[in-house]
Parts: structure tokens; sequence; C-alpha cells
């Protein structure tokens, strides 16, 4: 590829890159924006279902239950951020401009509620709110600004020299070369590909994360890996079971057809995500199968997007749809202050590969596009004004001869295999440290490849592994049992405490 020089250059086109992209461009600056993706349905917003939250009247309840989600490990300030400029933010964005239109009920929006909400605020197009936003949005940006959007374009590497970022390396059709940018500003998502069930796009590899980690900036909270508890899985494929559904009275059945949330929580199928996930594990396992029995509503006519794809997937969601946990959002990534600016100048991260804080150890239900399009647009904003300098690129080799093509899907497969076995949905100190060895390997495997080939399918590999040696870290590093971090070992050690305080009357 030329090279090229832009104002600010945004990698990623789900909702936070297009809301970096459009404030950046409606403050005049020249953007360009690359993506790995073709279509649509290649960005994570795509697969969004729920909805998208917003403060309506309760901002104090609002910012309470996101707090409440994470275990307490919030942090205030990010949190106050995200409630203040929720509603605005939706409104002038994606209702005033897009011109999305979400779902009413005769009167005015029909708030929905999801799982570890107090109160009905949120915002949904049927259960597929994250394709009725993003196409639209990306259409907006694509043909009514002056946006230049790169397609099937990827990001190998950043070009950095002492803690100042100068922009990326793209790549496309084989070829590269350096894209140089004032500011240079990450939205690519998560790290789905890490696991072999997940709920993201295939080539959510984490390569924000990777690349910013490999340039030095800070990286935190990566041991929070959200496992969504109702995703169906397929001969065809895997796809969520929006929470939206068990909000509307759906209700969760074990293999023995007894109903088991109340056992587990007194939110019963409306508790956070990760107390959901691991009770649907764990009755999968004693009773072979869990199904979500989705008769205490109408079903096709509430959500007949998601009844179609039951039909289209072979699915009778009259008998009950089975579920089981996947992958499906990371709550650590790049470390970033209000504004989406990291510890490198010149850098910024919004979206899922971003920590802003707002999460914590576990992610509210349909806060993800809202904090994209909150932090995308502050980004956004932020980044104009920054100078454009040039300095050596990185030295990307293509000497030695092209890897076999299963090269890169067998590597995969096997990091797959131990993020699944070892840093899943419930981990142990014994199956970190045993995974942290795995990968320490795999990792050093694909780096001696990467020195002397360039490709995106090595490239996307190099990030995988980067990324699941940080998750492993991070989730050893911490001996605290808390949100979607659950070691079973601290968890049994709290148990066994209580039950001694409680016999001893302490």
């Amino acid at each position: 590829m030329r090279e090229r020089q832009t104002d600010v250059l945004v990698v990623g086109t789900g909702i936070a890159g297009l809301a970096a992209a459009f404030a950046a461009d409606r403050a005049g600056a020249d953007v360009t924006v690359a993506t790995k993706a073709e279509r649509p349905e290649e960005a994570s917003t795509w697969w969004a279902q729920g909805g998208i939250a917003v403060t309506r009247d309760d901002p104090d309840q609002f910012k309470q239950d996101v707090l409440d989600a994470s275990d307490g490990t919030a942090e205030e300030s990010a949190v106050d951020v995200l409630v203040e400029n929720a509603t605005d933010a939706v409104r002038d964005v994606l209702v005033d401009t897009v011109g999305i239109e979400f779902d009413t009920d005769g009167e005015g929006y029909d708030f929905g509620r999801e799982a570890a909400h107090e109160n009905a605020r949120i915002l949904h197009v049927n259960a597929e709110t994250g394709k009725h936003i993003h196409v639209p949005f990306l259409n907006y940006v694509a043909d009514e600004t002056d946006v230049s959007i790169l397609e099937d374009t990827a990001a190998l590497d950043l070009v950095h020299h002492e803690g100042q970022v100068y922009g990326a390396v793209l790549e496309r059709d084989g070829d590269w070369g350096p894209t140089f940018a004032g500011s240079t500003i990450l939205a690519t998502g998560g790290i789905g590909a890490l696991y072999p069930r997940s709920t993201n796009p295939d080539d959510a590899t984490g390569d924000g994360i990777a690349m910013a980690a490999l340039a030095g900036a800070e990286i935190e909270d990566m041991e929070y890996v959200q496992f969504h508890p109702t995703a169906c899985h397929t001969e065809d494929g895997t796809f969520l079971v929006s929470e939206a559904v068990r909000g509307e009275r759906a209700v969760l059945h074990n293999g023995d057809g007894e109903r088991f949330m109340p056992d587990y929580h007194d939110d019963a199928e409306l508790a956070s995500r990760d107390v959901v996930a691991r009770a649907v594990r764990r009755e999968r396992g004693e009773t072979g199968e869990v199904v979500l029995d989705v008769s205490p509503l109408a079903f096709a006519e509430t959500f007949p997007d998601l009844a179609a794809k039951c039909e289209a997937h072979g699915v009778d969601w009259e008998a009950g749809i089975p579920v089981a946990p996947a992958q499906h959002f990371l709550c650590g990534g790049i470390a970033v202050d209000d504004r989406g600016r990291t510890s490198l100048d010149g850098l910024y991260a919004v979206g899922e590969c971003a920590r802003t804080g707002v999460h914590g150890a576990n992610r509210l239900a349909s806060t993800s596009l809202l904090e994209g399009l909150v932090w995308g647009l502050r980004a956004g904003e932020d980044a104009v004004g920054g100078s454009v300098e040039t300095i050596d690129p990185p030295d990307l080799l293509e000497r030695d001869p092209d890897l076999p093509a299963t090269f890169a899907r067998e590597k995969f497969n096997r990091l797959q295999r131990v993020m699944d076995d070892r840093v899943g949905i419930e981990r142990t100190s014994d199956s970190l440290a045993r995974a942290q060895a795995v990968l320490r390997r795999l990792k050093g495997e694909v780096d001696a490849y990467a020195r002397t080939r360039t490709s995106r399918s090595l490239y996307e590999l190099r990030s995988a592994s980067v990324v699941a040696l940080l998750v492993a870290r991070a989730a050893a590093a911490n001996d605290q049992s808390v949100g979607c971090h659950y070691l079973a070992d601290a968890a049994e050690d709290r148990t066994a405490k209580r039950t001694v305080e409680s016999s001893t009357g302490s």
C-alpha cells in the first residue's frame, strides 16, 4: 500500500470507531478509517442484540446498577461519564442524526429491562439492535461525511517511538505500508477468536490490544472475560439469545426439566451474567443440557428476528432453546482516561478494546454499545489537532517461504483449547499456571515466524497469542475471585471460611 497521511486514523468500524470518526469529522479533521471488515456483520456491533441503555429519569439508579453488576469494582468517575452522557449521545447521534427508529409501544419508546437492571431503560430494535444501529450509522459515515473508509484493510503494527504513536502500518491484499496520523484511535473490538465458542465475529483476534501492548501501552483488567449465559450452539454456528428474552419472563430449565436459577440467586434469571453463566455451565454438566423456555411470552411476536434465526438453524424454540455459555465481552483492555487517551502520546482506544473502568469485573447488560458511543465521540473530538509527523515505520519482512495454508488454523485451535480448558468461566491457580506455560511456548513459536514473514493471518495469530498470554497472566496475578474472574479455589476457601465462622458464631 502507498504511504498515507491523515489527521486522525481510526482502526475499526464498530459503533465506537464510527462514533470517533463522526466526531473527528464534525470537528473539521481529515479522517481515515481502516477496517478488516468487508461486510457489516464482520464488526462486533452488528452482533449485539439486546439494545442500548439510556439514563431516562433515574441516573442514580442506573449508576448503582452498573456498580452492582461490577461487584463493586467499576470506577465511579467512569460510570459518571457513561451515565451523564448516555441520553444526549444517543439522541444527538443515533436518533437525530442517523435516524434510528427504536421500538415504540404506541405511546413512546418501548424501554426494555434486562438482567441486573433495576428499571426498564433499554432502547432496542427487536432483538437485533446492533444490526439496526450499525448499518445505518456506517452508511451515514460513508455517504454523509468526508471520512475515507478503507475496507478489507488490516492494521498490522503501530508506528511508534519513545512513547509516541505516529500512525499504523496497514495491509490490504498482501501489500502494506504506513499511514501517518496526528492521532490514532484503536477501535478493534474484542477477543472472541481466542475461544472456541463466542458470540463475536471470527476475526475478533484482539489486534488493537496486542499492538498497543507491544508498543508499551498500559493494559489493565485482562482477567475479566465475560461469558454470556445463553448462546445457542448448532452445527452451523453459534448465535446469541438476548438477555432481553429473559427480561420478558423466559426461564431456564435443566435436563431434568427443573427451573434452577432461583436456587442460585434471588434475582433468578435476571441475576448478573457471571452468576447465570456459571449456573448454566454447572447444570449442563450435572444434567446434560439447559434450555431456555420461552413459553411464558409471545416469543415470535416479541422477537420475530430471533424466532426466525432459531428456525433457520433448525431450532424448535417452542420446545425450548438449548443454550450454553459462550465468550462474549472483554471488560479490560488498553487503559484509557475519560477521553479515550492511552498512556502513549497520540494513541487513543475506544470500545471493547479499551479499559475505561466502567465495567470493572463484570459488565452490565446493554452498556457496551453505549460505552462505545460515548467514548468514541469523546475520543474523536479530543483527537483533533495533533500534528502529522513521519518517522521510519517498522521493518516488516517477507523473506521466507509462505507457511502452509493450515498453519494459522492449527495454532489457533491449540490456543483455543488452552483458553477454553484453563482460562474459561471457572479457573484455578493450577490451571492458570499450566495455561501460561503452554501459551508462552506458543507465542514464542509464532514470534519466530512473524519475524521473517508478513501476512494478515500470521499477524492475527500473533495478536491472539499476545492477548491470550495477557489474559492468563492477569488472571494468575489476581487471587481475588470477583465478577467474571471466578477463581474456584479462592471461592472454595471463602465458602469454607464462612462455614467455620457461622458454626463458631464469629
